[in-house]
């Protein structure tokens, strides 16, 4: 798509300098584009509207790049905000083709099941509820091969069937990139016009081949309207859980996140190490947030004795993600 498209839904689609030599010019430019785009908004959007009128905060966590970490810090805030017993907290797994949810919480082999009222989500906890496509394979080892256009179904069913109840933080993971996923989530999200979609927090590893496509990701944001509330830099660095010692795995070659947030005027939420204690919690689906015996990692190829520093880095690790609740839970309520 050119970079100053102006979109299906605008007068001067298919007649603007940038539409030349687009394959689609001829379909836009006749208007049929915007007139099937609009019938299609007509019908979804008010569904959409009230099934998230209840719902207090919607936050997107995005990374322009694939391994960053961007469905483990997801999974880590739901849980972090679900610590607060007074809160109603949802995670809508939007990876599709890389559904992630399930093996996080723990949840693998549970299913999404229909009432009058909608898909009810899948509960991790009390006050944590989760959906994600992984819950309508028959296996997460089932690979799903779907073009932009079922992706897209996909997305508007989450949006208009799931039946989340009152929630007061809805996160939803994204794919990585600026695909079909994100223009179809933010554009549908922005068109039910509620006050309640608060904006994206960005999650990048401190390297140049990362930073570059988040920078791509802010200029999609902010060529869309999603309000940037600020980035999380993930795995900047590992501490040995033996020595205590700091070791920079991704070293910056161009000034890392501190350079890129000053660049556009954001800011460092926080800063996630790189630790075998968040993969193991992730894989065995357990909160970090929970006073789990070592016992329960047996398997995972560690010895499982008590390791005093290794439960100074979880705690480290734990306050750093409440750190980042409580500057969201700020930035969302101001």
């Amino acid at each position: 798509m050119p970079k100053d498209c102006p979109g299906v839904d605008s007068d001067a689609a298919g007649k603007a300098a940038p539409c030349a030599g687009c394959p689609n010019q001829k379909i836009c430019s006749s208007g049929d584009a915007k007139q099937a785009a609009q019938q299609e908004l007509d019908t979804v959007i008010p569904l959409i509207k009230d099934r998230l009128k209840n719902i207090k905060h919607i936050i997107l966590v995005i990374s322009g790049k694939g391994g960053t970490g961007k469905s483990t810090v997801s999974t880590m805030l739901a849980r972090a905000l679900a610590t607060d017993t007074n809160l109603q907290v949802g995670l809508l797994d939007l990876d599709i083709c890389g559904p992630s949810a399930p093996r996080m919480f723990s949840l693998e082999g549970e299913q999404v099941y229909r009432s009058g009222d909608g898909w009810i989500p899948v509960y991790a906890g009390d006050n944590l509820a989760v959906m994600s496509c992984g819950f309508l394979l028959e296996s997460l080892d089932d690979a799903v091969i779907w073009r932009g256009p079922k992706k897209n179904t996909m997305i508007k069913q989450f949006l208009m069937d799931t039946d989340w109840g009152h929630l007061d933080y809805l996160i939803i993971d994204t794919p990585p990139g600026t695909s079909d996923e994100h223009i179809s989530v933010i554009q549908y999200l922005k068109q039910t016009s509620l006050p309640n979609l608060d904006g994206a927090v960005m999650v990048t590893t401190p390297q140049e081949v990362s930073l570059m496509d988040v920078r791509k990701q802010i200029d999609f944001c902010t060529r869309t309207g999603l309000k940037i509330l600020g980035i999380i830099e993930n795995m900047g660095k590992f501490v040995c859980p033996k020595c205590s010692k700091d070791s920079i795995i991704f070293p910056t070659t161009s000034g890392g996140a501190d350079k890129m947030a000053a660049d556009f005027k954001l800011e460092i939420l926080g800063r996630l190490p790189l630790n075998p204690i968040i993969g193991q919690h992730c894989d065995f689906g357990i909160s970090i947030f929970d006073d789990i015996p070592r016992k329960k990692f047996e398997g995972s190829g560690e010895k499982t004795d008590e390791n005093p520093q290794q439960e100074i880095l979880k705690k480290a690790i734990v306050e750093t993600f409440l750190s980042i609740k409580n500057r969201l839970i700020q930035k969302v309520n101001v």
